[in-house]
């Protein structure tokens, strides 16, 4: 007697989302909207305060010393380290038992995210190789999505829309999290010191090896962290890539009859800190861009902006809905039959969204020239409004006839 023939299952290019993954997403979707309504908060005060008449206190409080650093440096490299960390569990998750620990699902956001950088990239590359005063130098600017913010947008006119949607914006998000770490480290190194890299790596791999033991005490942990942060500060690296280290060797996986991962526990903690303290205070201090008219003026023909501009809001609307597009296309995965293609256009718009990491980029890239630094951060402003708004009207449309 013959086999009954099988029956291919067709692959899906945006899961559903079940069970404990569903739950870890949505509570993960509440804490990321409230941290963008508080990020751009944080943003509205820096510009509002660095374009009044009390402008010199802001540049004071920003440069002042404290400590080892100023108050500007310990919100981008120290606050913003906790933000990293978390971005650095989010991706062992997702490695581990997420979206993308399953190839078939991983591919098209993975696609999506890789082309969403890629293109931006060359857009700005093009621009600035080209033009006579052009900085090439600044390519990385623009391949950057701010999750927070990009949620935020997502949560006030999508209420209606997929959770697959959200899904896929979060998975793209983590990858595009590691692709701007992977930069940040190989590109952005400076005055590299040997011995205070493997200082930092020795005090990581202690970390590791008390996860692997079960150890628990926040006594040991929490020195553990400063240091490796402090040793990776000094190596020349930026001191944020040790919170990412440190979050990829955090166990994920709960034991057999272990309620929560250690990642999981850590994570309800920190995460409200993140959102609600370390984000918005680097936001304070990156985002406080004197706009007046010739400012603005300026970033007409300045070529590092417009190639920010273009890269953020076009560069990076083509490159994740192509990506995906052709991925899906060729690899005949299926979208989400909840889903259509406009849903995906739209939230691709949502990647131009670039404020966080962008900034940090900007400020990293042009360090050398702090009114190169202040053009670069206004195209990134300037981008990211525009990109919002644009897909807050593509995705109230989307959201209204899914209401109806």
């Amino acid at each position: 007697m013959s086999e009954p023939p099988r029956i291919r299952q067709k692959k899906r290019a945006f899961p559903r989302i079940l069970g404990r993954e569903r739950a870890f997403l949505a509570d993960t979707l509440r804490a990321e909207t409230t941290g963008g309504l508080l990020l751009l908060a944080a943003a509205v005060v820096a510009l509002v305060w660095a374009n009044s008449p009390w402008q010199d206190t802001y540049h004071q409080v920003s440069d002042a010393q404290v400590g080892p650093l100023t108050v500007e440096a310990w919100a981008s490299d120290g606050a913003l380290t906790l933000f990293f960390y978390l971005a650095g569990v989010e991706l062992k998750r997702e490695f581990v038992v997420g979206t993308l620990s399953r190839i078939s699902e991983a591919v098209v956001p993975v696609a999506a995210a890789l082309a969403g950088m890629v293109l931006p990239a060359i857009i700005y590359l093009a621009i600035n190789l080209t033009a006579e005063d052009g900085r090439p130098d600044g390519w990385a600017v623009p391949t950057a999505t701010d999750i927070a913010f990009a949620l935020a947008v997502l949560a006030i006119v999508g209420s209606s829309l997929p959770s697959a949607l959200r899904a896929f914006l979060l998975t793209l998000a983590v990858v595009d999290d590691f692709g701007a770490i992977l930069v940040i480290a190989v590109f952005f190194a400076h005055g590299f010191h040997l011995l205070s890299l493997l200082a930092s790596a020795a005090l990581i791999a202690v970390w590791y090896v008390l996860q692997r033991r079960r150890v628990r005490t926040p006594f040991l942990y929490v020195p553990i962290a400063i240091g490796a942060w402090w040793f990776m500060y000094e190596s020349g690296i930026h001191a944020t890539i040790a919170g990412v280290a440190l979050g990829l060797v955090t166990r994920v996986v709960p034991d057999p009859g272990e309620e929560h991962a250690p990642a999981e526990r850590i994570e309800h903690r920190l995460r409200p800190w993140s959102a609600g303290v370390a984000v918005p205070l680097f936001a304070l201090f990156a985002a406080g861009v004197t706009l007046s008219g010739n400012a603005l003026r300026e970033m007409l023909t300045d070529p590092v902006a417009i190639g920010v501009v273009a890269g953020l809001v076009l560069g990076k609307m083509i490159g994740v809905f192509g990506g995906s597009w052709v991925t899906a296309r060729f690899t005949r995965a299926e979208l989400n039959s909840d889903l259509s293609w406009r849903d995906v256009g739209a939230v691709s718009v949502l990647a131009g969204i670039g404020f966080t990491v962008a900034l940090l980029i900007a400020g990293l890239a042009f360090a050398d020239d702090i009114a190169q630094v202040e053009r670069a951060k206004a195209a990134v402003l300037v981008a990211s409004l525009l990109s919002a708004v644009i897909a807050a009207a593509l995705l109230f449309r989307r959201n209204r006839a899914y209401a109806d």
